[in-house]
């Protein structure tokens, strides 16, 4: 069984969703990774040994880490050595990163009444994700960060594994098993450890960050994971005249 771990993250210009595919026998393995990582941190800084590793807020120095909020080139090195520390433990298991996203502008201009974002995604997402299971005879169950509209997910899910999910590669998912499953990520390591790609992954291909010394750190950090990366890819509707490709 792969466990499918998905998470989004959007700004102004794209959105993206991230999964990260995790073969049944390394789940436990990388959990506990990710919690000596944080232990870690709690070992030299005045962090909870329960901290979330959440991407804005070890970035940005807010929550569970807003005690290593000093500004001091110290601490910002010391934030940023934590998240390389988790996305190395990441990296050193037998894991996948697949990314898709699409240009919110392009995909209003294209379309008169679009589906949101956020489902257009998704269901390209899965399109790749029941690829990567089935190369590998594989079953994938997707698990996400819950929220308020679960419901809504839950019914365009079954609804894709009826009747497809839409698209010149329309498919029925039959490598995805079940439906799609809502925990909370404060209580899954293997949620954070998503969260943390796809933040890392949408300030990289954003180019929010104007510092040059932040750029740097980004494409280190991104060097971790990279060599996990089976598909990454942003739909532009314009440039492919509605195609999902």
């Amino acid at each position: 069984m792969l466990l499918t771990y998905i998470d989004e993250s959007y700004d102004q210009t794209n959105y993206w969703i991230a999964a990260l595919v995790v073969p049944e026998q390394h789940v436990r393995s990388l959990a506990q990774a990710l919690d000596a990582v944080v232990q870690k941190a709690a070992a030299s800084y005045p962090v909870s040994r329960d901290a979330e590793l959440h991407g804005h807020a070890i970035v940005q120095a807010v929550d569970d880490w807003a005690a290593m909020a000093n500004s001091q080139g110290n601490m910002i090195r010391a934030r940023i050595g934590v998240y390389g520390d988790a996305l190395r433990a990441i990296a050193d298991h037998e894991v996948a990163i697949i990314v898709r996203g699409v240009d919110i502008q392009q995909l209003k201009t294209r379309y008169t009444n679009p589906y949101p974002p956020h489902q257009v995604v998704l269901s390209q997402l899965l399109e790749r994700v029941q690829d990567y299971a089935e190369a590998r005879d594989a079953l994938a169950l997707v698990i996400a960060d819950e929220i308020a509209e679960a419901d809504q997910h839950r019914a365009a899910f079954r609804d894709y594994q009826e009747v497809g999910t839409g698209g010149y590669l329309s498919s029925t998912l039959p490598r995805l098993v079940d439906t799609i499953h809502f925990a909370p990520s404060k209580s899954s390591r293997l949620l954070q450890a998503v969260d943390l790609v796809a933040y890392l992954h949408r300030r990289l291909t954003s180019r929010q960050d104007t510092d040059p010394r932040a750029r740097k750190a980004n494409v280190k950090l991104w060097s971790y994971v990279e060599p996990r990366v089976t598909h990454s890819h942003c739909w532009e509707p314009m440039a492919y005249y509605g195609m999902w490709v």
